[in-house]
């Protein structure tokens, strides 16, 4: 159910026009908009509107909500961005999962609120064109990454814990997406991704509704390095991340957020490296400086340098914004890297690519011998099954944590044993290792001769 593999539909023709655009020159998204909404200094009536007036919950923030209650605002901003160059506009839907809507208490219209988002933009897209015969202008569904995290535990007494499951986020992707291609989005663009097991419940949930579509939508990935040590907050470098997602055969893949686009450098070259699709980077305009206009340090020469550095370097097929950019900002990178040529997909030799929070690549020529270590099997050890069933799984980890010490590869994971129960054991006990950087720094392999256990194992 994990690992799905792309269906082999015909591609829809804005795919088509898309890919061939990609191929003629660098595209533009746009830049943020929860920067633009900031400099109407809304209040609280004014995201509740005439429908939510009664809620319960304070509403002001949750600026999703203003597709439906301010659209006049939202549709201001699609059309700016438009008119500054943007080729590629996305849905003001950062937060509409049912999840994320439930810290408002309008997990109810999450539906809803992508579909009219979507819509809002589509009409926008639409007027542009319209006007300009000349001009492609594509809506992309943003898909945000949700509030939780299903591969990390929030409470530090119980690191096995998860506040959200795999299928939890499934469902709410699946809704998310099909609102979005319901109400007119060309592209879907999971974004801003934190945590690699997050994205691929995307992924699958985005596969669902592309199973029951004629067509096929063009799907681009982006995800955002937390800090200078060029990891996800899950702890995955970039190549790994890449091996992680790479099966779902994203038109792009790219890195937007967190950090301004000097700092992202050394992470796009990379990815570019070896990402055998097309790229796209849109970064923060700096670091946060609240005393700024828009909440951050750089000008719109500034972040238009940087990146015209990207463009002459080949790093970038898709460039734009994300917070503190505005339409100033995406109107200089446009002048400023539209004479340069997109780059060209990488073509990596053929390997098997795996991930821990490292990569782990075998090539076809001259294979390495690889060592899997199977202390952590309950078939081979039997010193780990007496710990497993004894619930000892702390003592568990020290024997998975001593193979990966001794030089192991990757660990074969096994709990098939007729007084155990293995669907559990198994998602205890990687829950547990997803919390140990130096066990999950390299692949895991789970290993049973029941499926069910496998898919546990898989959510995990």
């Amino acid at each position: 159910m994990i690992a799905s593999i792309p269906s082999t539909k015909p591609e829809s023709q804005r795919f088509q026009q898309l890919r061939e655009l990609l191929d003629e020159r660098i595209v533009f998204l746009d830049g943020a908009m929860g920067t633009m909404i900031q400099r109407h200094k809304l209040d609280e009536e004014a995201f509740r509107g005439e429908r939510f007036k009664d809620h319960s919950v304070d509403l002001k923030g949750n600026n999703d909500l203003l597709s439906l209650t301010r659209p006049d605002i939202i549709e201001a901003i699609h059309r700016q961005y438009l008119e500054a160059g943007s080729d590629i506009i996305e849905t003001n839907t950062f937060s509409s999962t049912t999840i994320a809507q439930a810290d408002y208490g309008l997990e109810s219209i999450a539906y809803e609120l992508n579909k009219a988002s979507a819509e809002l933009a589509r009409r926008v897209a639409d007027e542009v064109m319209e006007k300009n015969p000349e001009r492609t202008c594509f809506v992309a569904g943003g898909l945000g990454p949700t509030n939780k995290t299903a591969s990390m535990s929030p409470d530090v007494n119980d690191p096995g814990y998860r506040a959200v499951s795999f299928g939890d986020l499934v469902d709410a992707y699946y809704e998310a997406a099909k609102g979005l291609v319901e109400g007119g989005a060309d592209i879907l663009l999971p974004e801003t991704t934190f945590d690699t097991l997050n994205i691929k419940a995307a992924l699958y949930g985005i596969e669902r509704l592309q199973d029951e579509l004629p067509e096929r939508i063009p799907v681009m990935i982006s995800f955002t390095i937390t800090d200078a040590s060029g990891r996800t907050l899950s702890g995955q470098t970039v190549e790994a991340f890449w091996n992680s997602v790479r099966h779902a055969q994203p038109i792009s893949v790219g890195i937007n957020c967190a950090l301004g686009a000097k700092e992202m450098r050394p992470y796009m070259e990379e990815l570019a490296r070896i990402a055998d699709c097309y790229t796209s980077c849109y970064p923060n305009a700096g670091l946060p400086n609240p005393l700024s206009e828009t909440g951050y340090d750089e000008t719109p020469e500034i972040t238009s340098g940087a990146l015209e550095d990207y463009a002459s370097s080949g790093f970038i097929n898709v460039v734009g914004g994300c917070c503190g950019t505005t339409p100033e900002h995406i109107a200089a990178i446009v002048q400023r890297v539209s004479n340069f040529s997109p780059r060209a997909p990488s073509k990596p030799s053929r390997a098997l690519r795996l991930s821990g929070l490292e990569a782990l690549n075998v090539e076809e020529k001259d294979a390495p011998f690889l060592m899997v270590g199977e202390r952590t099997n309950v078939m081979g050890s039997p010193r780990f099954r007496k710990l497993i069933k004894n619930g000892d799984f702390e003592k568990a980890l020290d024997i998975a944590r001593q193979q990966v010490e001794n030089g192991a590869n990757l660990i074969d994971v096994n709990f098939d044993e007729g007084l155990l129960d293995s669907e559990a054991c198994m998602e205890r006990f990687l829950n547990l290792v997803a919390a140990e950087p130096d066990i999950v720094r390299v692949p895991v392999m789970i290993d049973s001769s029941k499926w069910s256990v496998i898919e546990v194992g898989l959510r995990c």
